[in-house]
């Protein structure tokens, strides 16, 4: 019976967002980029998935994961392509990025709901407490301003919660555009904890652990992809930063890469991120996949 108060109260809907595919697509939807959305679905059992996009993914991963999705196909942000960048900071390869900094923002607005990146890895229920919110959002480690070059506290915008129309969002969406100064964070996650000051009554803020429990550090991420004696499972999700390993000639942050995450590979090998996803692994044979895709 106390659930079901919680639910009526809840101002925030059973809804999740992704933003993927603004980018021309190249290669099959990733297992790790299927598995993001399928721990979604069977955690979270959220009424409805939105999947946002420019180019749509394709493969097989792809096929099995469609028909739980809402597809919205979305324009390029002009804001972002009005903006100046200092290409030695932001690329132009990478921008698509920003672009999907404001998508998400205007998705939550819209329609309220949760949105997570898509190296988001769900591990257990959300609080039903944190749904009777406006505005959730969780804490990072401190990031560097890339220009002052000084430390600051950041909210991470890879997982956000939001009743529709939130003040908060508002706020924030109002502000982003003046915010792009060639940078990555100042926009996004740093301009979030500026407004957080301003209007702390409009949010609330979790702690590192719940969202953002890996930090995005080499230790961090090598504990994630490469050792067996770690347990990060620790929150309700983590963020698996795909960006700083994505490729295999980034080994900065760890040897571990994308083209190694083969389903036969999170069967068998040993790693905490493996053991994580295992639970959400499509039942499929393996010799239907492909090379490639096995």
């Amino acid at each position: 019976m106390a659930e079901n108060a919680q639910n009526i109260m809840a101002k925030i809907p059973r809804t999740v967002h992704f933003v993927f595919g603004l980018r021309e697509q190249t290669q099959p939807l990733h297992l790790l980029h299927y598995l993001a959305i399928e721990s979604c679905r069977q955690i979270l059992q959220p009424e409805q998935i939105f999947f946002y996009y420019q180019h749509l993914p394709y493969g097989v991963y792809w096929d099995l994961v469609r028909p739980h999705l809402t597809l919205l196909k979305v324009d390029p942000v002009v804001e972002v392509e009005q903006a100046n960048y200092d290409e030695n900071l932001v690329p132009e390869q990478y921008r698509y990025a920003h672009h999907a900094d404001f998508i998400r923002l205007d998705a939550l607005i819209e329609h309220g709901g949760i949105y997570a990146d898509i190296d988001t890895l769900f591990l257990r229920p959300i609080p039903e407490q944190l749904y009777l919110n406006d505005f959730v959002i969780g804490r990072e480690a401190d990031v560097y301003d890339e220009l002052t070059g000084e430390l600051k506290h950041s909210l991470c915008n890879a997982l956000m919660m939001a009743k529709p129309g939130s003040h908060f969002a508002r706020e924030w969406r109002q502000k982003m555009a003046s915010a792009l100064n060639g940078t990555w964070s100042n926009h996004s996650c740093l301009l979030a904890r500026e407004l957080a000051d301003k209007f702390p009554k409009s949010l609330h803020i979790e702690p590192q652990e719940s969202f953002m429990s890996i930090p995005c550090s080499a230790a961090g991420l090598q504990s994630l992809l490469e050792q067996n004696d770690s347990d990060p499972d620790t929150g309700y999700s983590i963020h698996l930063w795909q960006h700083t390993w994505w490729e295999e000639e980034r080994q900065d942050f760890s040897k571990c890469h994308s083209a190694l995450l083969t389903l036969q590979y999170l069967r068998e090998t040993d790693s905490p991120l493996c053991r994580l996803v295992r639970p959400f692994l499509p039942d499929i044979d393996l010799s239907d996949l492909g090379g490639l895709a096995a």
